[in-house]
């Protein structure tokens, strides 16, 4: 099965803006526990993010 995590606007911004509000962890960070999830379990999985609300639909 492959899961496509479709990411909005903003969010290439965690771990660097406002950590006291989001947190420390950068998006890449969250990515690669993820994929360490997804390959545990059997499942592909892709990364799209865009600051673009038109490229997202």
């Amino acid at each position: 099965m492959k899961i496509v995590v479709i990411q909005g606007p903003n969010l290439n911004m965690l771990g660097v803006r406002e950590q006291q509000v989001y947190g420390s962890m950068k998006l890449e960070q969250i990515h690669a526990q993820m994929k360490d999830f997804a390959s545990q379990s059997g499942l592909e999985i892709e990364f799209f993010q865009s600051n673009l609300e038109g490229e997202i639909v």
